[in-house]
Formats: C-alpha cells, sequence, structure tokens
C-alpha cells in the first residue's frame, strides 16, 4: 500500500453512463480525474450486461418477426427450442467491441486517470482500492461522485440458479431458447425481455402484483401493450404474486401463485427490480447511508448528505435510465464546481425496448388532469398512416396531451415500433414551447411514422375548435 496517498480533485467510482460523463465533464473543466471501476472496460452494466446485450438480441428478435409479418406465404419462418441464443446475439461482440473502443478514446483524449479494483471509503475524502491483484492503494480526492450502478435484485424467497431460474444478468447467457417462460415482475426489464423472447417463438406468461405493467407510464398506452401483448399469445397476471419458485428436477419449474394457479414453464425470469450496488464500499466511513430502500439520498444537485460526495445514477433510484444518469454525472460535477447548470429540465424522455417500443415525455392524461384540469388529447394510430401500413406496423399510437386551451404540448405518450426515436419531436416541441400547430404548419416527409404528429395535432385542434364553437 502506497504510504502517502496519491491526491486528485475528483474520485469518480464506477464507469457506467453516470460516471463516465462525471469524470469527462470534470477533466473538461481542467480537473485532475480519477475514475476507479471494478472492470477492465469502461460502460458499466449497461454495456457490459444490460443495454447493449439486451438491445442486441432485441434487434435479432425485431428482424424476425419483421421477416414473419411481411413475408408471410412467401418464405418459411421459424425457430424451435433447439435454436442457440448466442447466434442471434452473433453481433454483440462487434457492437460491444465498437462501443467500448469509443469509451476508451474519449476517456484517453481527456486524460482521465483510470484504474481497475474494489473502492472502499477509509474516510470522507480517502478511499481504499484494491486491485485484482490483491494489491492496496489509497488516494484522496477533493471531490467523489459515487455511480457504481445496481445489480438484480433477488429476493430472499428466489433460489436464483442461474440455469433454470434466470435473472437479468444471467436470462442472456442461456444457451438455447426454452419453449415456455414465466417473467416475475412487470417493470421495464421484465417487459422488454418478456416480448423480446415472445418474438422469438417463446410461450411468455408475466405475473405481477400490480394492475398494470409499467404504472409509471400512460395508462391508455399500458393497455395497448398489454393487449399487444396477449393478442401474440402472451398472457398477463395482473394482482397476482409468487408463493413459492421451485425446480422439479426434471427440467421444469413450478411457480406456485398465491392464488392457487400453479405455472410450469421451463425457465424462470426473476425481473423484481435493481438494487443499488453499494455493498464493500465503506460508507460509514464517509459519515453515508442508503436510504429505507437501499439507494444513496441526495438533494436537486445529486449532492449527499456529505457536502462534497454527489451520487448518480442507479445508486439514487428511478428513474435509473442511461440518458437520465449520464445528466446527473455531468449536473453532479458543474455544480461541485460552481458552474452554471441550466434548466433543470423535466423533459427527459423514457424509451422502453419491447416490442413494439414505447416511449414518453413529459406528463401522463392522468398527471394532467390533476395539475391542469381538462385537457385536451390528440391521437394518431398507425394504421392511419401510409407508412405504417407499408411496415405492417399498424398497432401503433402516438398520444399527444396538450393544456386545456389545446395550445402547448403537456406531454406526449407513443407506442409503436420507432416510438424512441419519435419521442424527441413532441421532446423539443415542450422545450422551445412550441405550438400545438407547429405539427401542422410543418411539412413532414411521406411516406413516414413522424407524420402521426400532424394527425394528433390535428385531433387536439379539432378538439380546440369545438370547444370554442360551443362557448
Amino acid at each position: 500500500m502506497n504510504s502517502v496517498p496519491d491526491s486528485y480533485d475528483f474520485l469518480v467510482l464506477g464507469a457506467g453512463p453516470a460516471g463516465q460523463k462525471a469524470a469527462i465533464q470534470a477533466a473538461k473543466s481542467g480537473q485532475r480525474v480519477l475514475l476507479v471501476d471494478r472492470e477492465a472496460r469502461a460502460g458499466g452494466e449497461c454495456v457490459h450486461r444490460g443495454t447493449i446485450p439486451s438491445k442486441t438480441l432485441r434487434e435479432s428478435a425485431l428482424y424476425l418477426t419483421g421477416l414473419k409479418q411481411r413475408a408471410a406465404g412467401i418464405v418459411a419462418h421459424g425457430l424451435g427450442p433447439a435454436t442457440k441464443v448466442e447466434g442471434l446475439m452473433k453481433r454483440l461482440h462487434q457492437v460491444l467491441s465498437a462501443h467500448e473502443g469509443y469509451l476508451d478514446r474519449q476517456l484517453a483524449r481527456n486524460q482521465i486517470e483510470r484504474r481497475r479494483g474494489r473502492a472502499r471509503f477509509l474516510d470522507e475524502h480517502t478511499v481504499e482500492i484494491t486491485a485484482i491483484d490483491g494489491r492496496q492503494d489509497r488516494v484522496r480526492a477533493e471531490f467523489i461522485v459515487i455511480a457504481t450502478g445496481s445489480r438484480p435484485r433477488t429476493p430472499a424467497d428466489m433460489p436464483v440458479d442461474h440455469e433454470q431460474i434466470l435473472d437479468s444478468d444471467s436470462i442472456l447467457s442461456l444457451i438455447y431458447l426454452p419453449k415456455s417462460l414465466v417473467v416475475l415482475g412487470a417493470g421495464v426489464i421484465a417487459c422488454e425481455f418478456a416480448t423480446i423472447f415472445q418474438a422469438l417463438g417463446v410461450q411468455v406468461t408475466m405475473v405481477d402484483k400490480g394492475a398494470r405493467p409499467l404504472a409509471f407510464l400512460d395508462q391508455e398506452l399500458t393497455e395497448l401493450f398489454v393487449r399487444k401483448f396477449e393478442s401474440n399469445g402472451g398472457r398477463f397476471l395482473a394482482g397476482q404474486k409468487h408463493q413459492a419458485v421451485e425446480q422439479d428436477g426434471l427440467g421444469t419449474c413450478a411457480v406456485v401463485l398465491e392464488s392457487g394457479e400453479v405455472l410450469r414453464p421451463e425457465k424462470v425470469l426473476v425481473a423484481l427490480g435493481r438494487s443499488a450496488a453499494l455493498a464493500g464500499l465503506g460508507l460509514e466511513n464517509a459519515g453515508l447511508q442508503p436510504t429505507e430502500r437501499g439507494f444513496l439520498g441526495v438533494d436537486a444537485h445529486c449532492r449527499t448528505s456529505v457536502p462534497h460526495i454527489y451520487a448518480a445514477g442507479d445508486v439514487i433510484g428511478p428513474p435509473a435510465l442511461a440518458a437520465s444518469s449520464m445528466e446527473q454525472g455531468r449536473r453532479a460535477v458543474r455544480h461541485a464546481l460552481g458552474l452554471p447548470l441550466g434548466p433543470n429540465t423535466d423533459t427527459i424522455p423514457a424509451g422502453i425496448y419491447t416490442i413494439p417500443e414505447m416511449a414518453s415525455v413529459g406528463l401522463t392524461e392522468a398527471e394532467a388532469r390533476k395539475r391542469h384540469g381538462p385537457v385536451l388529447c390528440g391521437r394518431a394510430r398507425f394504421e392511419e398512416l401510409a407508412r405504417g401500413q407499408i411496415n405492417g406496423e399498424t398497432e401503433g399510437l402516438v398520444k399527444l396531451i396538450a393544456d386545456p386551451d389545446g395550445e402547448y404540448v403537456l406531454g406526449a405518450q407513443i407506442l409503436g415500433e420507432g416510438a424512441t426515436e419519435l419521442i424527441h419531436l413532441a421532446q423539443m416541441a415542450m422545450v422551445g414551447r412550441l405550438p400545438v400547430s407547429t405539427f401542422v404548419e410543418n411539412i413532414f416527409n411521406f411516406p413516414t411514422l413522424a407524420e402521426a404528429y400532424r394527425v394528433a395535432a390535428l385531433d387536439v385542434i379539432g378538439q380546440r375548435a369545438r370547444l370554442r364553437a360551443a362557448s
């Protein structure tokens, strides 16, 4: 161990989206920065076990689903239980290599020092780093950003063995596609994997104690999602809770529900949320402790109760999105350095990579009605669009939520392929406070799915005109 700790302006713990952006912002501000992570390559869970691997599998599922829709009666299509999951992710190594290379170059050109190891606070300014060879070094920093991410949450009664009963990390290590899968949970990860495996021909059942999946989204959107999921042969069991999950020793599992129903899938995915990765950090030595929910409490600037220690990303809880985590890391460093922060926007979009995609920005209809009263909602269905018919993507919806006068966009909700891209048009309209009529008075390419904004805006304007005529 070094006798005199190395000294830095910023020490960033974790090289995921939040940690990367925090380190880069500090370096660009002329600070000496050390970035510490357990992995050899940057990217964190997002790159190595989460977003990129799952989205790569999703692209294969999406391609095959599209082929099935568009080539019916032309070419044979089908996947069986002998299909290797690895074969469906053949581009993963290429994608990971390219993204990791980009991140490494970005950190290097900003002269950010990096160390691989496990970090543990010795006091509020000093951290001990244990390398993979056991060597221990101490470092001190004026500011510290905790961005260590999260891990799958496994309840004590859940016998996850990573072979038949899996979590969101180990499900990507499956060798063969199962015939059937029960997904416990109905959050973002649960819904994404449920629809991905359904598209690959697996019989999927989702079980959740809630009344509907993705409860933070607009109810109309989630109802459409469930309808689509079940029309494709899936089951969504709402208001249900597991009583026991067991293996029968014969290659299948038994999921016993409190209702008495017993499900017997080949595999079970436990997707009951994620927990902040704080174990082993020695937070108590820095004067910190997790909240009752296991996250780090922070203020609006991502500052913990210890003024020079900040936290960003999954460790502070929802929304736990890569995009919001990046912004949290950036803003944390700017606040620490007293730099201008800009507006603390509430127009960060949420993208959910189910099949089909879902996206949201701003207020849901229920939230808007609670805040503003009788708001106007304009809708456009993909079946009304030439591009939707051409693509075979007819079960989509763009929903614009406008103020009671129908002048400005308060929120937007989209279900349908391309939703995570389309949502940015609504985001920019909200940021620029553009009138709803902007979507009518400007020209969209034809045929495109973006024309849905024009249709939805015309719906709002029509409602507005009827209300004015009635008054």
